[in-house]
């Protein structure tokens, strides 16, 4: 009797999609602008009438428009795919997608928008905008160091006064709420 050789372990095999699903990833994100879009219409048509009073454009008017859309889109989308269309990438794209991504980039905005966040409502907006508008330009690679605090601090009470003023959404004053 032969000795046999030891038999070398397989490695274990993928699941592998259906043969009509393979190149078509698009199809995920019309199934999840499908489901978004079935979300929206669903809380849209569950919103309380009682706030109607306001006029014939009631509360739920721009969420059953946004729902529709979603459901449309992803329609579009999904017959696009199945008739063979592809998502191409644009040409004038500037990310190299061999390049690991810029982490401190990504954690410095994260900490601009949980500062914004936290200091939103004691400083109030004009103050946090600012410091949000001016620590993104910072994160992203600008250091004009007199340009930008003045552009931010300017985009700021610009944005404060387009919602409160001019739209009537009220937003955070702070301490300067008796100044502006």
């Amino acid at each position: 009797m032969k000795p046999t050789a030891p038999r070398k372990p397989t490695a274990p095999t993928k699941p592998t999609a259906p043969a009509w699903l393979r190149g078509r990833s698009e199809l995920g994100v019309g199934a999840l602008l499908f489901l978004l879009g079935v979300l929206v219409l669903t809380d849209a048509l569950t919103l309380d009438d009682t706030v109607t009073g306001r006029g014939p454009v009631g509360p739920a008017t721009v969420p059953l428009v946004v729902g529709c859309g979603l459901l449309a889109v992803s329609v579009l989308l999904t017959v696009d795919v199945l008739r063979g269309g592809r998502g191409e990438a644009e040409g004038g794209e500037d990310v190299d997608l061999t390049e690991p991504a810029d982490w401190r980039t990504v954690l410095l905005l994260a900490g601009v928008f949980l500062g914004f966040a936290v200091l939103v409502g004691p400083v109030g907006f004009p103050v946090a905008g600012a410091l949000l508008f001016w620590g993104a330009a910072h994160a992203l690679g600008s250091r004009h160091l007199h340009r930008d605090p003045l552009i931010a601090a300017g985009l700021s009470l610009l944005t404060y006064a387009v919602f409160d003023k001019l739209l009537g959404v009220p937003l955070p004053g702070g301490p300067l709420m008796g100044v502006i």
